[in-house]
């Protein structure tokens, strides 16, 4: 009957459960929580990853390096922001505002986490408008990263967030647009750092100090 109990509240969590995400650019409200039945109707299917000639290299102040490989023909548009924030320095002084083991992700992206305002973490954006949604059948699993958004399927902007383990209540829900290539470990220590009490906000903040684009070939195959 304990476990029964255990499963349900964790399937409940899995459903209304929401990743914090960049608000609608003309939004001056606080980050809604997702519905993960909201999926979209027109996932692509069977489709391989090519990687981009590029992957992008973010570099921690505690937590070592993290390479993600991105995607462009899974999600053209998500990689292209993604890329284009990079370019920007948009993601330098960053910080992750979301650890949450019971789901196994790590998110970021925020602008809002360069301040000390913690609560608005979660709820910033970038200036650029939000980015359609390119679902596929690709799953979610350990190293995947995923663009983060409100509860409007179309509704992701800047933020990201990385799974660290199966996750398929996520699966055609988000989309996936790169996967870590090195650094998942880090990324793992990143998911055991402590958090607020009652809260995801971590207890001590978690520095992006860069994120660049860099050769695939710099890397080996993964």
């Amino acid at each position: 009957m304990v476990n029964r109990s255990k499963l349900l509240l964790t399937l409940i969590g899995l459903l209304f459960l929401a990743f914090t995400a960049c608000n609608q650019s003309n939004s001056n409200t606080a980050s809604k929580d997702v519905n993960t039945s909201n999926t979209g109707g027109n996932a692509k299917t069977s489709v391989k990853p090519q990687p981009d000639a590029q992957v992008a290299v973010l570099e921690t102040a505690d937590y070592g390096r993290i390479v993600i490989e991105l995607y462009p023909n899974v999600a053209p548009q998500q990689v292209e922001r993604f890329k284009k924030l990079i370019n920007e320095k948009f993601y330098d002084g960053t910080a992750i505002h979301r650890i949450d083991p019971n789901l196994g992700i790590i998110q970021g992206g925020d602008p809002l986490t360069k301040g000390s305002d913690q609560a608005a973490w979660g709820t910033g954006n970038s200036p650029y408008p939000n980015v359609p949604a390119e679902f596929s059948d690709i799953p979610y699993e350990r190293g995947t990263i995923g663009a983060a958004r409100t509860n409007d399927i179309n509704g992701a902007n800047c933020q990201w967030f990385i799974t660290l383990k199966k996750q398929p209540a996520f699966d055609k829900k988000y989309t996936v647009f790169g996967k870590v290539i090195d650094g998942v470990k880090n990324a793992e220590v990143i998911m055991t750092a402590p958090t607020q009490k009652g809260s995801t906000k971590p207890a001590d903040k978690v520095v992006i100090k860069s994120v660049t684009l860099q050769p695939r070939s710099n890397f080996p195959a993964s």
